[in-house]
Parts: structure tokens; sequence; C-alpha cells
């Protein structure tokens, strides 16, 4: 990971967000979309500062910055606990590997500058508290970080189950993933302007038909009255069900794995 420029704001270090996009190998825009997604999960002066204006201007002349952050309107920093939920909004396996090297050699190196030895004993005291109050502090923040994850993870959950499943999903599968019967979904999903009907069959809108999201065969069969025909089966692939998973989200309906954990 390339060397970061040390910053340091209200006594801890911080990022920009320039420094965490490029650390965790993405983009500001990236970023700064996941953290207008999540905002209410982001806390000012736990997980972020907000600096603007005069002290905005202020923080700028103290270091060494580009003229991008100089025309900013807003500068955002952010702090270990806001690192750790870009990382678990990002989901990737760099991102993950890249905060914990933030963890270890950035945000904890400040910390890991050689105490001097106590002279007397009330130093000794002092220091003895402060080291108490320090492992407290620290204790707190993995249990934050623990409900953290607990609060993110039902996403993570479902999705990891999409991914893992390297078949192909009916639609009858799919839909029970969120309590509903295969009738009731592809209505849903006709609704949604996915697909429409025609006689017993469902087709994606062209829109959605060069996107990867289903795959189909026709398969000869004989009608009760002993005629040939043939019939078409639809089935959709994860890369399918992910954005099924997004779409369905968006118009406030998740899976049950995800509504068991609220």
């Amino acid at each position: 990971m390339k060397e970061l420029q040390i910053i340091e704001h209200q006594n801890q270090r911080v990022l920009l967000t320039s420094q965490l996009a490029e650390s965790y190998g993405t983009t500001t825009d990236v970023v700064t979309k996941n953290f207008n997604r999540n905002k209410e999960r982001y806390q000012e002066s736990k997980h972020y500062f907000t600096l603007e204006g005069e002290e905005k201007k202020k923080f700028i002349n103290q270091g060494q910055f580009d003229r991008g952050l100089k025309n900013a309107k807003v500068v955002y920093l952010w702090t270990e606990r806001g690192a750790f939920l870009h990382a678990k909004s990002l989901n990737t396996d760099k991102a993950w590997e890249v905060y914990d090297s933030l963890v270890e050699h950035y945000f904890k190196s400040r910390e890991a500058k050689p105490k001097s030895l106590p002279t007397n004993y009330k130093e000794a005291l002092l220091q003895l508290v402060a080291e108490i109050e320090e492992k407290e502090k620290l204790q707190l923040t993995t249990k934050m970080q623990e409900q953290q994850i607990a609060e993110l993870k039902p996403k993570a959950d479902y999705c990891d189950i999409i991914l893992k499943n390297k078949g192909l999903s009916t639609i009858n599968a799919i839909a029970k993933d969120y309590g509903m019967s295969a009738t009731s979904m592809n209505k849903k999903l006709h609704e949604l302007g996915v697909q429409y009907k025609q006689g017993n069959q469902w087709f994606l809108y062209y829109t959605y038909q060069d996107k990867g999201y289903t795959q189909s065969q026709t398969i000869d069969i004989t009608r009760s009255d002993g005629s040939a025909d043939i019939t078409m089966h639809t089935k959709w692939t994860q890369k399918g069900r992910l954005f099924l998973y997004e779409l369905l989200k968006a118009n406030g309906i998740i899976p049950m794995i995800e509504r068991e954990r609220k």
C-alpha cells in the first residue's frame, strides 16, 4: 500500500476521501455515493468530520494539499471507524486487507510512540489509569464494530448466498427467498417493468434481454390431446438475481433472511 500523508484532526489520525478511495482501489465518487446511500449509519465526530468555511481554510493552510481540495466546498475527514464502515460497504477482499493494514500501520501507529517512564509514584498511577482507560476504550470500540457488522451483515449474507451458487435459479426458488409465490413474484416484476406476459410465458422487456440476467431453453412437449408443441423454460443467472435483489430492495421488498434479522 502506498505510504499515506499523515493527517491529524482533533488529536486523532484521519484520512481524506481521496486517500481512502485510492487505498481501497476505488474512486472518490464510489466512496461518496456509498456514504450518501448509507448516511444514517454514519455519525459525525465518530465516523467522520466535516470541514467548511474558515475551519476548512485553516485545516488546508496547515498542510500540503492539491488544488482540488482547496476548491472543494466541503472536506470530509474519515476516522478509523469511518474507514471500517466504508470497507464494509465495499465488501471486497482488497478493502478488508487494506483496512487491516490501515489500522495496524496508520491509525494505531500514532499510539505506538514510546512512553516515557514515570519518575515518581504519582506519575506511575496516572499512567496506569490512562492504560486502563485506553483498554476499556478499545474494548468498547470492538463491541461497537461487532454491532455494526451485525447491522450490515444481512445484505452480505444474502449476496453471499447468491454468489456462492454458480448455477441457475428458477423464479420459484427466488420467490421463496422473499416469502412469495412464483405467480406473485412474476406479477411484481411485471409491475416494475422487468418482464411482460405473452400466452403462458414471461419474457424480459428488450432493455434487459442482453444483460445476461436469464438463460432460456425450449423443450418439446406433448399436449393432453396428443399434439406436439414446445415451451420455454427461463432461469435466472446469479447476475440476474443480484439485479433483482437491488431492484426489489429499492422498492421496499427485501429477502426473508434480512427481515428475520431486524
